[in-house]
């Protein structure tokens, strides 16, 4: 699994020069540079020409980088897999999937390409179809992580928008579940309403608490309060290592389990506290 934080991840449009030059300088973790939704259909062989050479001109540090190209069964897949090969991208997010064989063809077209050999893919999980297919699609080769499209997902479901998301439940979890398992990114959908903070903040709340890397956001004024959310607190960071010592202590005296706050901590609160601390580590070297 990637060690890098994913708390933000930024949509940029690629037909957009600006924003493509703006983004080297945000406090995202990770970028999408979308070819599909976010580009007109006449400006599409212009944005992915552009694209490829602001990736391969511009210096976008550690964020991590993904490019979003349009379906490969559309009419502009291919041509968009064909020019950003060329900036040996560092991973492809592929929209529509519905099932593992979408990827596996994805993956013999960069297996076809010296220079794409170390391209990772993405999967968006968009579909009722890609829901109840996210275990094998978790799998499938080059696999490196899930963005979920939650919109596409409710327009499909035919369900209704609510501020808990309970009619999304299910389809939240699956891919989620699937992605713990195969030891993939999993990064939640996007909040549309970009002025609305408060909203944000609880849905990036829920989706932290439902094991969720981070956040996709269609605004810079969102990254604040995805980065924030999704770090881990001081006092998270202070009873992590605490627990450490505690643990640490206890084992030295023979002990297998030792107490912090008047709670047990066992071998597997100790994952879950060097998790913790790792993460901590990675968003500090980010933003160094």
């Amino acid at each position: 699994m990637d060690t890098r934080p994913f708390r933000s991840v930024l949509y940029i449009p690629g037909s957009k020069e600006r924003a493509l030059e703006k983004a080297t300088g945000l406090a995202t973790d990770a970028i999408i540079f979308d070819l599909e939704d976010a580009v007109a259909i006449d400006e599409k062989a212009r944005a992915r020409e552009l694209l490829a050479e602001r990736l391969q001109s511009l210096d976008y540090g550690a964020r991590a980088k993904l490019v979003r190209i349009n379906a490969l069964s559309s009419e502009w897949g291919a041509d968009d897999l064909d020019v950003i090969a060329q900036a040996r991208p560092e991973a492809i997010l592929l929209p529509k999937v519905d099932e593992a064989a979408h990827v596996e063809r994805l993956a013999r077209l960069l297996d076809a390409r010296s220079e794409t050999a170390e391209t990772r893919i993405w999967a968006m999980m968009e579909s009722p179809a890609g829901v109840l297919n996210a275990a094998a699609i978790a799998r499938a080769p080059r696999m490196a992580g899930f963005i979920m499209g939650t919109n596409d997902l409710a327009k499909d479901m035919g369900c209704r928008f609510r501020p808990d998301r309970l009619p999304l439940m299910t389809a939240l979890q699956l891919p989620l579940i699937a992605a713990k398992a195969a030891g993939i990114v999993v990064v939640d959908g996007v909040y549309n309403a970009f002025k609305d903070e408060d909203g944000l903040r609880r849905e990036c709340e829920q989706g932290r608490d439902m094991g969720f890397d981070g956040k996709t956001l269609i605004h810079p004024a969102q990254l604040g309060v995805a980065n924030e959310v999704f770090a881990p607190s001081q006092e998270e960071i202070a009873l992590a290592r605490r627990q450490i010592e505690a643990f640490e202590a206890a084992t030295a005296r023979g002990e297998g389990v030792a107490v912090v706050d008047g709670k047990i901590v066992e071998n597997l609160h100790i994952v879950t506290a060097k998790q913790i601390l790792a993460k901590a580590d990675a968003i500090a070297e980010m933003t160094e």
